[in-house]
């Protein structure tokens, strides 16, 4: 292996952290690893930069430096922590991952006048429009899309010439990765208020991690989950399954215990203010969960509430809720046809966008409100209450009734 140039190689890093300080405590945390094993750079997951020497003795100093901020942005915006979700047959294409997650980054380097050697990739070499995540670029990259490959520390999976498993020298732990990605962050909301602006990518990036936004399918999916659990939560005795107990006494049946699941029913404002989309994506998710929870059938009754006339009518399938324009809703003519059905549900789920008057009282029911859309005015107290941010253009808000 060739001699690594270290003073062009340091002194490069000093120029990045000197040109952008903000990420100078995320560059001064990475140890290097001289390896002619790699092409380029690339760093693992525990944040060594491992470093080709031919490859620092082939590239300019300026150059050098934003392969250095390339680098280390894989382990700020934890690119391999998101990989690490993503379905097995992406997660197993490295190559066109990395390609998708340098496409994030890239746009942001060039963007703020840093320069890259040849070869680097950019969501314009495939026709796609910069400012976007590597998830929503990765489904429309060509099967041939590759690019250096920048190590475990972008799509996770390690290389031959990475240091095995944790515990090695220079190591960051999970911990010590979570601060400097939270230092980091405030660093650049500092910069932003006593220095100027930072490319749009990195600016949402420091927003996220100093305020992170909660998902709002887990919210929903854990408090129907929960709701459900509540409503099932009693037991009686049934003699269509004796007991086990049975068996061992002559001429005397003996009932054995069951937890019947819960009738959920799933109130929809059908009125001209909600989005097709935010609708779709809410009730997708909440009839998702339910039948994971073995809630399915004729276990569950939507009820779409007309915004005109102020019916309810049942409908099967989410094809079948039609948005209708017009005056205003009053779910409360929703909840109470769900409530008065023959098998009284268990707990009842309301999605609108909050404008609408509510019960004055709770029932014996759980009541859970989907609130969707932006600044939704909040319902009573008592009520159960996930925002489902808009996630569709939708129509204009309605005013206040």
């Amino acid at each position: 292996m060739a001699d690594l140039d270290r003073v062009k190689l340091l002194a490069a890093r000093y120029r990045a952290a000197g040109d952008r300080p903000y990420l100078a405590s995320a560059l001064y945390s990475l140890t290097v690893v001289p390896t002619d094993r790699v092409p380029t750079m690339g760093v693992d997951r525990h944040w060594r930069c491992y470093v080709s020497p031919s490859f620092v003795a082939a590239t300019s100093v300026p150059e050098l430096a934003g392969v250095w901020i390339h680098e280390v942005a894989h382990l700020l915006r934890d690119h391999h922590g998101r990989a690490d979700l993503l379905p097995a047959a992406d997660h197993r294409d490295r190559a066109r991952l990395n390609v998708a997650q340098d496409c994030e980054i890239n746009d942001d380097l060039v963007a703020d006048g840093l320069e890259l050697p040849e070869g680097r990739v950019v969501p314009g070499d495939f026709g796609l429009e910069t400012g976007r995540l590597f998830e929503e670029y990765l489904p429309h990259l060509p099967p041939s899309a590759s690019c250096s490959d920048c190590g475990s520390g972008a799509h996770g999976s390690p290389g031959d010439w990475e240091i095995a498993g944790p515990g090695g020298p220079g190591e960051v732990s999970t911990v010590e990765a979570e601060a400097l990605r939270r230092h980091t962050a405030e660093a650049m909301r500092a910069h932003q208020r006593n220095r100027g602006s930072l490319p749009g990518g990195w600016q949402r990036w420091a927003e996220q991690v100093l305020e992170p936004v909660v998902d709002w399918r887990r919210v929903l999916a854990g408090a129907v989950r929960e709701a459900v659990a509540w409503a099932a939560g009693g037991v009686d005795y049934t003699f269509h399954r004796p007991s086990r107990r049975t068996a061992a006494l002559r001429g005397v049946v003996l009932p054995s215990l069951r937890r019947p699941l819960p009738v959920v029913a799933i109130v929809i404002d059908t009125s001209g203010s909600m989005g097709e989309d935010d609708l779709a994506a809410a009730l997708a998710e909440v009839t998702g969960v339910l039948r994971e929870v073995g809630v399915g059938g004729n276990r569950i009754t939507v009820l779409a509430c007309d915004a005109d006339v102020q019916a309810a009518t049942r409908v099967t399938s989410a094809q079948q809720v039609a948005l209708e324009g017009g005056g205003g809703t009053d779910m409360r003519v929703g909840i109470r046809a769900a409530l008065d059905r023959p098998e009284r549900p268990g707990v009842v789920i309301v999605l609108t966008d909050g404008f609408t008057p509510w019960p004055e009282a709770p029932s014996s029911s759980r009541l859970i409100a989907a609130l969707i859309g932006t600044d939704p005015p909040p319902p009573p107290a008592w009520v159960e209450t996930v925002h489902v941010p808009q996630i569709g253009p939708g129509p204009a808000r309605r005013p206040n009734r």
